[in-house]
């Protein structure tokens, strides 16, 4: 310490004590943008790798199972000769579920929410299959009891699986949600280590000017525009990268997420209206009069509707919107064509219903090919965003490329021209 008192009280010593600091704050300039900008390309590397892949995985979880159930209960209105494509139907959705779930089991840390859940389905999902075979044998032999069955298969499905299936969402939507805000957040370390390190050049060289009425000290300059090139890089970089995954979140995630929950709904629908003829109505509602599939359909195509008008609000393109508007005419055909089933089945007619609702040979004009195409035109537009997310994801993580490493060069480029700069003025005192 007593020898850098001495030091300063020379202007050698005083240069050689400035240069020191000078090169210091290049690099730790270029140090902490290393460290911020590489952890916020992590995090958006996990968005668009890790993260929304494990979210979305999480939503065709739910919908396979949903899927399957409906499948089932369709297999089952079909009679003891169940239709070969229900049944592959149904076995595609159970198999797919089953290798989601693997996936999702080797992603994801040890612990917490999304561990739990998986291991519940894990547990439940051969248990409601069991069922299904249970049920479907019994109505090969053509007892009531397959309705029963069937019936119970619902119930596990709808209080339990779908349920667990839902909070691993959520579960993995927040991870997903947290790795947006990790990578959108402002460096504002580096930009502050950026201004003081520039404030202390343009002072050196301000001081230099004063002292010597040289206006320009090649080294410093070089420093300075080292150092206002890698700013304004970490500025403009992280703007593009932010815009990107915001992007990416408000017209990628955002109507995934809808979609998902409006196909949700729709598959849920198919599934009661399917039971209200399997039960015919020896299951009421809460009221003691109503029947309770016939309820719950109801109540799932208010939040099809609802689900539908919001991811018209959220489509920004023709290819968005064109799925859209197929689907909410399908929900129209849809309701007409359950609402003369019901009529049919109150009336006493099951097996015109039962035409109505599961379709004759070609199934034409039944509600079951209106709901073929509500899914088929979701499915679409699910396809469309998730393309439309990966997009705008991609080119946020795009715009930190090259970031940390050219930092990290140009802060060495920068502190060895800051240290020449002053070893020039050094050099006119010898």
């Amino acid at each position: 310490m007593e020898r850098l008192r001495e030091a300063a009280t020379t202007e050698p010593g005083r240069l050689r004590i400035i240069g020191a600091v000078l090169a210091a704050l290049v690099v730790l300039f270029g140090a902490v943008t290393v460290w911020e900008i590489s952890g916020r390309a992590t995090a958006a590397d996990d968005v668009v790798g890790h993260s929304q892949p494990l979210s979305a995985d999480a939503a065709n979880i739910y919908r396979s199972l949903a899927d399957a159930d409906t499948a089932s209960s369709s297999g089952f209105l079909a009679g003891a000769q169940e239709p070969r494509e229900v049944r592959q139907r149904y076995e595609k959705d159970i198999a797919n579920a089953s290798r989601l779930l693997v996936g999702a089991a080797a992603n994801t840390g040890a612990g917490g929410e999304s561990r739990k859940e998986i291991a519940l389905l894990g547990e439940e999902l051969p248990r409601y299959t069991g069922l299904i075979e249970q049920a479907r044998a019994t109505n090969r032999q053509g007892l009531p009891l397959g309705g029963a069955y069937l019936r119970y298969a619902n119930e596990r499905m709808s209080t339990v699986l779908l349920p667990a299936a839902q909070r691993l969402y959520e579960a993995e939507t927040e991870r997903l949600y947290t790795d947006y805000d990790d990578a959108r957040s402002w460096p504002f370390a580096s930009i502050g280590a950026g201004l003081l390190g520039i404030g202390a050049l343009v002072w050196a060289q301000r001081r230099n000017y004063r002292r010597t009425n040289r206006v320009f000290n090649h080294g410093l300059v070089a420093a300075t525009t080292a150092s206002a090139v890698v700013l304004l890089w970490l500025v403009v970089g992280h703007s593009v990268a932010r815009a990107g995954l915001s992007e990416a979140r408000s017209d990628g995630q955002e109507s995934l997420k809808v979609l998902n929950d409006a196909r949700i709904a729709s598959l849920q629908a198919r599934a009661n209206e399917n039971l209200t003829l399997v039960a015919r109505g020896a299951v009421l509602a809460e009221d003691k009069k109503s029947d309770k599939y016939d309820v719950d359909y109801t109540k799932n195509m208010k939040e099809l509707d609802a689900g539908l008008s919001a991811a018209l609000r959220l489509a920004d393109d023709g290819n968005g919107e064109q799925p859209l508007a197929k689907a909410v005419d399908g929900v129209t055909q849809w309701k007409q064509r359950h609402a003369s089933a019901r009529e049919s089945d109150m009336r006493g007619d099951y097996d015109l219903a039962l035409v109505q609702v599961v379709g004759d040979k070609d199934h034409k004009d039944s509600s079951g090919a209106s709901f073929d195409t509500v899914d088929a035109s979701l499915e679409q537009a699910v396809v469309h965003e998730q393309k439309e997310f990966t997009r705008a994801a991609r080119g946020g993580l795009g715009a930190l490329g090259g970031l940390t490493t050219g930092a990290a060069a140009l802060a060495v480029v920068g502190a060895a021209a800051a240290l020449l700069g002053i070893g020039r003025r050094l050099s006119e005192y010898r």
